[in-house]
């Protein structure tokens, strides 16, 4: 029967940086166990923004940490995650200006690179943009996005170089435990016995856990997003966007096209094993129209390509990070609502530092944990910008 000290089950963002930090910790024997590809999940659909606004001091502590690592990438993790470094706009409603103002001090207070600008200032930045219904907006100069299947890859195969194996083509059918710990998983080709097992599954979690009695309020979620040639009289110039008016985030793609996704483009999935990877017409046209709002050069553009793909929303819409309770040896990330692929490298540190020492001494995952809905205490963030449940799904 064959054994590992670590089974890690998924291989996109998350599960490949927590395999590769659990090898740099010295961790001699880590298996990750995949049903389908590299990156077949959530992370290889992502916008794969590279930003640090949040709106809790938590999850911009994760990101500042992991924005070390885009980048110094080559020195960090080896191969290329192809970030591009454009700089990114926040747009919030005017009446939040407050929670804009304490959102932007408490990132800066933790290390991010961040300015509150007026729109007049802003427009100098981007003359494309129409700042007619916001006074201020969050700038990041040095935020953009990055290449999500390189950066998987690049965890993977660097994660390979130090040993880590990975099963491909391999679904985990059950979790196998005997009392209160982790025993090892069940594939198809058979079990690999391990005393601990981080599911890093996506929207296949609830799969993994509900057949052993783990029940946390998780919902996977089908988000949509579009691509729109660049019309003829559109400057070049394209930062990445957050838009919390229009309820979208959009950043260039393919040298010449916006790729944007909208809040009206997710929704509940029951099964994440069967979707359509083609939006329809009406979101293509929902899209079409928010990014009119904001670019009205974009009235000429052409639409180019679609693409769905399937996340896991918590039921507070933050990540669920950690050991669970019921089990020892079990641990996961899930429930993050498509927000972690910038966030996936001190993720993957800080649950090697939980595995291997008991606690995570990068970024502190207390908040993230698992056991705080039974606790009764689900997240609450103090300086929000009056969003909806479905507005905090957002893939991005």
């Amino acid at each position: 029967m064959e054994t590992a000290d670590v089974v890690v089950i998924g291989a996109g963002a998350n599960g490949t940086s927590t395999a590769f930090h659990l090898a740099k910790a010295g961790v001699k024997d880590v298996v990750v166990v995949e049903k389908n590809h590299l990156g077949a999940g959530a992370t290889g659909k992502s916008g794969a923004l590279v930003r640090m606004h949040y709106t809790n001091e938590h999850e911009t502590r994760l990101a500042v940490e992991s924005f070390k690592y885009f980048t110094n990438w080559s020195d960090m993790v080896g191969g290329d995650c192809g970030l591009n470094q454009i700089g990114l706009f926040v747009f919030t409603p005017p009446e939040h200006y407050a929670d804009l103002e304490a959102n932007v001090a408490m990132q800066k207070e933790v290390g991010a690179e961040t300015y509150l600008l007026t729109a007049e200032d802003a427009a100098e930045i981007d003359p494309s943009v129409s700042f007619h219904d916001v006074t201020h907006v969050a700038y990041e100069p040095n935020s953009g996005y990055a290449d999500p299947n390189a950066t998987t890859y690049s965890f993977a195969r660097a994660a390979m170089d130090m040993g880590v194996r990975f099963k491909l083509d391999t679904p985990v059918t059950r979790i196998l435990t005997e009392g209160d710990r982790v025993t090892g998983v069940e594939t198809p080709d058979g079990v690999i016995q391990t005393s601990n097992v981080v599911v890093c599954a996506g929207a296949w979690a609830n799969k993994l856990f509900q057949p052993i009695g783990v029940d946390l309020p998780l919902e996977p979620k089908y988000a949509r997003v579009s691509v729109f040639r660049w019309s003829f009289d559109r400057p070049e110039k394209h930062m990445t966007y957050i838009d919390r008016i229009n309820g979208t985030w959009s950043r260039p793609t393919d040298g010449h096209s916006t790729l944007i996704g909208a809040e009206t483009g997710v929704r509940p999935s029951d099964d994440p094993d069967h979707y359509q990877e083609a939006p329809n017409q009406d979101y293509v046209n929902h899209c079409r129209q928010q990014l009119i709002n904001r670019f009205p050069v974009m009235r000429h553009s052409t639409m180019r390509g679609t693409w769905a793909g399937i996340l896991m929303r918590s039921v507070d819409s933050r990540p669920v990070i950690g050991s669970v309770d019921q089990y020892e040896g079990l641990y996961c990330m899930t429930g993050d609502s498509g927000t972690s692929f910038k966030t996936s490298p001190a993720i993957g540190k800080c649950l090697s530092e939980l595995i291997t020492t008991g606690a995570s001494s990068t970024v502190d995952l207390t908040p993230f944990r698992p056991s705080r809905f039974a606790e009764g205490k689900p997240w609450v963030d103090v300086h929000t910008y009056g969003s909806t449940d479905d507005e905090d799904t957002i893939s991005r």
